[in-house]
């Protein structure tokens, strides 16, 4: 449990961190941002209490916003992805799958990982996009933000999830 807690907190600095310090000044053709700390909600195993990953996705959210003065866009998007994430990963398991299933390559599958790490990404790009303009009103503008930022997020996220399930099974 203490474990568990700890790896949660060192995924959290690293990826507030992160962003802090190096995703927030990429801006691709002035729209692709990455912003990989949407992968903390990702790693979150299949038993885990909804408040839990709401908890922890709000405070990653939050520091994210603090340090990059997006006033609650971060902790919202990152909230509703929380929110989504229980649903979705009993989805994409299968039946027999353990409580305490960690979703990773090696234990959903490539591609059902793909899909899984793919929906929560564009949800949160979504929401952090449309959150941000507030306004419909740009809304080609608002599609090429949301659609490169998400791509460039969603590649990031699974070479932190591929440097990770390789870690992992270096360990066992």
């Amino acid at each position: 449990m203490i474990t568990q807690f700890l790896q949660r907190l060192l995924w959290l600095v690293v990826l507030v961190t992160a962003q802090m310090m190096v995703f927030n000044y990429i801006h691709i053709l002035g729209y692709a941002t990455p912003l990989p700390f949407v992968y903390l909600v990702l790693l979150f195993p299949l038993g885990t209490s909804r408040w839990s990953i709401l908890l922890w996705a709000f405070v990653c959210g939050l520091l994210c916003d603090i340090t990059s003065l997006t006033l609650g866009i971060g902790a919202a998007a990152m909230a509703l992805v929380a929110f989504v994430q229980p649903v979705l990963l009993r989805l994409m398991t299968p039946k027999d799958a353990p409580e305490d299933m960690r979703p990773a390559f090696s234990t959903l599958g490539f591609w059902s990982y793909c899909n899984y790490a793919a929906i929560l990404t564009a949800l949160f790009a979504l929401a952090y996009f449309a959150l941000q303009s507030f306004t419909f009103n740009h809304i080609a503008d608002l599609g090429i933000a949301c659609g490169s930022s998400w791509l460039l997020t969603f590649i990031i996220c699974l070479v932190f999830e591929a440097l990770r399930d390789h870690k992992t099974e270096e360990q066992h």
